[in-house]
């Protein structure tokens, strides 16, 4: 089974700062601002949803197509998924722009400071999910707001079932539109603030909304994660991470999880223990792609957690 993942692929620029900003911003002078922050720690990750996903699929044996736009700035990514055997297929570059990016200063107390870029990424919309002729299912990740409404579109008038994840994404789209894609949409995931968002935008409470798809997903970080499902709630643990290093992409590859226990036919407290796991797992490594498991070891530590096995 196919699973194409509509959404970005984005170079994450982190970058630590030996000090604490409020050290060197000044209240009283916050109104003409003008500061430099020296950074001798930087590194680049490959990042954005679509990649992250389709990284964490990939782990678990599943079948991953990712549909993006990138910019010219993106033969790196490119070698890299081709190392990875990640199909690109039907990530298109656009000319003359950069590849989405975040730049990330954190300082001494973890605050964080970042600007980010969209670049190719507002050109999404050049992306049609009918390209992708093997996919029977999907996600709509973030990514350029045109593009979230036309992918949405395009895969319920194909009948392709697709969970809506507008992640960082949601505060684009008002009530109306957040309510068109609950109804186009098969599944929905969201984490606790987003569903929040989610419920006050739509006037309506999340069991609400529920009732618009097959399930709704509520992760809710340590407190692990709410699935509403076939008329019943389903709460599924954190699992205990080895450490916590870096939540960054522990949401994408809870998605992960998800998808390949949907596309596996596995019922739903299952898949949310999957789910929790990959994120667990994820966040114990730094970035949204450095975490490196065989199938057999994401089994062992499932059967760890759970007392059963995968597979």
């Amino acid at each position: 089974m196919s699973i194409l993942i509509c959404g970005s692929l984005a170079y994450d620029n982190i970058m630590v700062f030996p000090d604490r900003f409020r050290n060197h911003i000044l209240p009283e002078q916050i109104h003409i601002l003008n500061v430099a922050f020296l950074v001798p720690e930087m590194r680049r990750e490959y990042g954005g949803c679509a990649g992250n996903i389709a990284y964490s699929l990939g782990m678990l044996g599943g079948e991953a197509l990712i549909m993006a736009t990138v910019g010219d700035d993106a033969p790196a990514y490119f070698d890299r998924l081709d190392k990875l055997g990640l199909s690109r297929a039907h990530v298109r570059h656009v000319p003359g722009t950069f590849t989405a990016q975040a730049f990330i200063t954190t300082d001494l107390d973890d605050n964080q400071i970042t600007a980010f870029h969209p670049g190719a990424m507002s050109f999404s919309h050049l992306n049609k999910v009918e390209q992708a002729t093997s996919a029977t299912l999907g996600i709509v990740a973030p990514d350029g707001r045109e593009g979230m409404l036309q992918h949405a579109s395009d895969f319920a008038g194909r009948g392709i079932p697709f969970i809506f994840d507008p992640g960082q994404g949601l505060p684009m789209f008002n009530g109306a539109e957040l309510l068109e894609f609950m109804r186009l949409a098969t599944y929905a995931c969201f984490n606790d603030y987003e569903a929040k968002l989610l419920a006050d935008r739509c006037g309506r409470s999340v069991e609400e909304l529920a009732l618009e798809v097959e399930a709704l997903i509520v992760t809710r970080g340590g407190e692990g994660s709410t699935i509403y499902a076939q008329g019943q709630r389903f709460d599924i643990p954190c699992v205990q991470a080895e450490q916590v290093v870096d939540p960054t992409g522990c949401g994408d590859a809870y998605r992960a999880g998800l998808l390949f226990g949907i596309s596996n036919g596995y019922d739903w407290s299952t898949t949310g223990q999957l789910a929790s796991l990959m994120g667990s797992i994820k966040i114990a490594h730094r970035g949204g792609q450095n975490h490196q498991f065989e199938r057999e070891q994401i089994n062992e530590r499932y059967r760890q957690a759970f007392g059963k096995s995968l597979w």
